[in-house]
């Protein structure tokens, strides 16, 4: 369980630092600071249920790109699951949205970066 929490905390930062960076990715309703942070919790949520669920299926499918782009396709798949987890936000009436297939490619480098630097930060727990 905490694993999970932790998990979710850091898709929470690296998202976050994705909205901050690229003004094609939006978290804002016009609320309160409080509402934004409960907003983004959410939105990690969803993402992190996206990446557990869907990304192994696209990854299995797609594997014969990924071995002919040596890996590379993995900035493709990236951002098809931020621009799926803008979808599902949408549908949720969250305020989070990526605006095209550009914005998420680089939303999704900066998320896998942030992510990889917040849990190589945070203490191994079993």
């Amino acid at each position: 369980m905490t694993n999970f929490v932790v998990k979710t905390l850091a898709n929470a930062a690296a998202l976050a630092v994705a909205v901050w960076l690229l003004a094609g990715i939006t978290l804002d309703d016009g609320s309160t600071l409080a509402r934004r942070a409960l907003s983004l919790i959410l939105v990690a949520l969803v993402f992190g249920l996206v990446n557990l669920i869907v990304k192994p299926v696209v990854k299995l499918l797609s594997l014969p790109l990924f071995v002919l782009t040596l890996g590379l396709f993995t900035l493709v798949v990236n951002a098809l699951m931020l621009l799926l987890t803008s979808w599902l936000a949408d549908l949720l009436n969250l305020s989070f949205h990526v605006d095209g297939f550009w914005t998420a490619v680089v939303g999704g480098l900066i998320i896998s970066v942030v992510s990889w630097a917040v849990n190589m930060a945070l203490p191994e727990k079993n």
